[in-house]
């Protein structure tokens, strides 16, 4: 069933780009005094967010390839692998959920540069000295290239037990590493990821459609999403405010990452982060200056949401 999803929103997409499509009139209904909308293949279902303008119509191929510039270059690690298809199409089923569609155009283009800021700074091969700069080099990789263990944690060997001789190694776009983690991305995207974890680096949609449903979804109960704090659905609690958390793009690494990058200060792994995020704002037309200031870019102060297990303080968990 899931091949079947992505293989028609992938036609769809190619469909639409090929044609030169650039906006959907939205097939639009009243329900309960509330506006829904739907916008065919790339926001389907009658939504609010549907109403909205949609990814496609401010950010397109041409601003992809800039964005990922040096990601075909002969010494990059998966070249032929990302294409803007492969992002469009994983977008579009959460499209209807709000991921790009949140608010109006600045806001939504700001997201889908916070969500390629993540991308760009986990998946670079960027270094001081490379050509087109550090920055330009993310999608170079999808999946990690010389793993030094098979990330089996048994703890979870009722819930998610790892299959004899699968490696449970970072891949994808926001890299997925551990038994636990694959298991309930799998369940999430009805996809058998415990048992097959290559199937992420084996399809660049279901490698975008993952890191999207980990962007969209909290990793725990009582907290919100990279989202929810991005777009400003998340409303800080006293003990947030207390723990110096405040909406914006430095709590959605420490909610995609927590004392793995938070709460450390003015650390490295925090910085290309937000420098990917920054120099995409840049070459989508937005602009740095309006990422905000510098307590709500960072995380350098803010207490981790969550603190990591024993297991994953050596990978992204």
């Amino acid at each position: 069933m899931e091949a079947k999803w992505l293989l028609f929103f992938t036609m769809a997409a190619l469909m639409a780009v090929a044609n030169g499509q650039e906006s959907v009139k939205p097939l639009v209904k009243i329900v309960k005094g509330k506006k829904l909308c739907d916008k065919g293949w790339e926001c389907k279902g009658w939504s609010q967010f549907c109403c909205n303008q949609t990814i496609s119509d401010y950010f397109q191929t041409y601003q992809f390839e800039n964005l990922f510039a040096k990601r075909n270059t002969p010494v990059a690690h998966a070249v032929g692998f990302w294409d803007y298809h492969s992002f469009i199409t994983a977008a579009a089923q959460y499209q209807p959920h709000g991921f790009g569609t949140t608010g109006g155009k600045l806001q939504s283009m700001k997201e889908v540069a916070a969500f390629l800021g993540h991308v760009g700074s986990k998946t670079s091969c960027g270094y001081g000295v490379a050509t087109g700069g550090p920055l330009a080099w993310g999608l170079c990789y999808n999946k990690e290239m010389s793993p030094s263990k098979l990330y089996c944690d048994d703890y979870y060997k009722y819930t998610y037990p790892c299959t004899p001789g699968v490696s449970y190694h970072g891949r994808g776009a926001l890299p997925i590493y551990w038994n636990y983690n694959y298991g309930e991305t799998g369940d999430a995207l009805k996809v058998d990821l415990l048992n097959h974890p290559e199937y992420i680096e084996n399809n660049a949609t279901l490698a975008f459609q993952a890191a999207i449903w980990r962007w969209m979804t909290p990793a725990k109960k009582h907290q919100p999403s990279a989202h929810d704090v991005f777009v400003g659905n998340w409303k800080p609690t006293k003990n947030d405010t207390l723990a110096k958390r405040v909406p914006g793009f430095g709590a959605t690494m420490n909610v995609l990452y927590g004392d793995q990058v938070c709460g450390q200060g003015d650390v490295d792994t925090m910085n290309n982060i937000i420098s990917h995020y920054l120099y995409y704002l840049d070459l989508m037309g937005v602009g740095r200056e309006e990422a905000g200031p510098h307590e709500v870019l960072t995380c350098e102060e803010q207490k981790p949401f969550t603190v990591s297990p024993p297991s994953a303080s050596s990978s992204s968990s």
